[in-house]
């Protein structure tokens, strides 16, 4: 087979696995989320098979654990979240007309010959309008064919999809090394490497620095009186692996509401500085000591994956988004150093090692 032959038989095959996601995206959720939780559990499954225990034992050990604590964690704040998302909803107009009687008179002296009134009293139904539209973002999102169908199965078919391959993880990957081009292994392995050097830094690390900046907002706002501070704390740490913007919607919605609901601005001040004590904590101790600074992964490309993903793919595309920008920034970075070291680029330029062969021509030629 020549090289050009090769080329276009793994352009088809990738063009065939690209296809086959899309036709069959509305039934892969429970089979991407056993992966993850498989490959996230990995490290732990390996830990316990080097204290002598079998693979399969410590496969149970872990799925158990994490699916006790996960089911355990999810009864325990669903119902609150819940109550909290509830009220939420509904007091949301009221604590517009709140904002708009104190803070209007501020803006009218400073926009004087703006026609504020007008605009201040189109405020309930801007909110209004945020709501639906993130209403339906949520509803796209969550569509997909059968939402109900997709919790069903992710309950009953992710269990047992991540028993299977976290008990065979091993052997899958040694399979799969198996399959790889002779000629071209041992490059396809460093970049895999690399592939997962990554995606252990960032996911492994990004969950773990959500979740302890979910905790800090939630009872930071809690311990501070906000109303509804439980949830949007929860909701500010655990988005904030999409960059910046955890951080700017959570700050946005908690001074919001504590302009509405003090009447001072000393609670307000608590609950930006809380905000801004997450932000100095994520930034120098968290993020550093958790993710690491060799990621790969800016936080542009990292925004675009998400909205492209759950553009294309709903939920499982917001699943499949990070591994994703992963591969394809770690891929991409591979093609650029082949390309700078290629005559391509070098073209009409010696390359370094000439230089000594010249100088010894010109001697003799002397």
């Amino acid at each position: 087979m020549t090289r050009r032959e090769r080329q276009v038989f793994w352009l088809l095959l990738l063009v065939a696995f690209l296809l086959a996601t899309y036709v069959l995206r509305h039934v892969l959720l429970p089979f991407v989320a056993g992966m993850a939780v498989a490959y996230l559990l990995d490290p732990v499954a390996d830990r316990l098979e080097r204290l002598k225990l079998s693979r399969t034992l410590a496969t149970t050990i872990v799925l158990l654990s994490f699916f006790i604590v996960t089911i355990g964690l999810l009864l325990l704040l669903l119902p609150i979240l819940q109550q909290q998302v509830d009220q939420f909803i509904k007091a949301v107009p009221g604590y517009v007309e709140l904002v708009r009687d104190r803070i209007g008179p501020k803006l009218q002296e400073l926009m004087l010959g703006f026609d504020q009134g007008a605009a201040m009293s189109k405020l309930p139904d801007l909110a209004g309008n945020a709501l639906k539209w993130i209403g339906n973002i949520f509803g796209k999102l969550l569509s997909g064919g059968a939402w109900l169908a997709n919790l069903i199965s992710i309950l009953v078919i992710t269990p047992l999809v991540s028993f299977y391959l976290l008990r065979d993880w091993d052997k899958i990957v040694a399979a799969v090394d198996g399959w790889l081009p002779r000629d071209q292994a041992d490059a396809i392995r460093e970049q895999m490497r690399a592939i997962d050097q990554t995606l252990a830094a960032f996911v492994r690390g990004q969950s773990t620095v959500c979740l302890i900046l979910g905790v800090f907002y939630a009872a930071g706002l809690s311990l501070a009186g906000l109303n509804f501070g439980l949830v949007i704390g929860l909701f500010a740490g655990l988005i904030s692996f999409v960059p910046f913007v955890g951080s700017t919607l959570g700050a946005i919605l908690s001074i919001g509401l504590a302009t509405a609901q003090f009447g001072t601005w000393e609670p307000v001040a608590v609950v930006a500085a809380i905000f801004v004590a997450g932000q100095l904590i994520e930034g120098n101790f968290l993020t550093p000591n958790l993710v690491g600074e060799a990621v790969g992964l800016h936080p542009v490309w990292v925004i675009f994956a998400l909205l492209a993903g759950g553009a294309l793919f709903g939920f499982l595309g917001v699943l499949l988004a990070v591994p994703v920008a992963a591969v394809v920034g770690v891929l991409t970075r591979f093609a650029l150093q082949q390309y700078l070291a290629s005559p391509l680029h070098l073209h009409g330029i010696p390359p370094p090692d000439d230089e000594p062969v010249r100088a010894e021509i010109d001697d003799h030629k002397h």
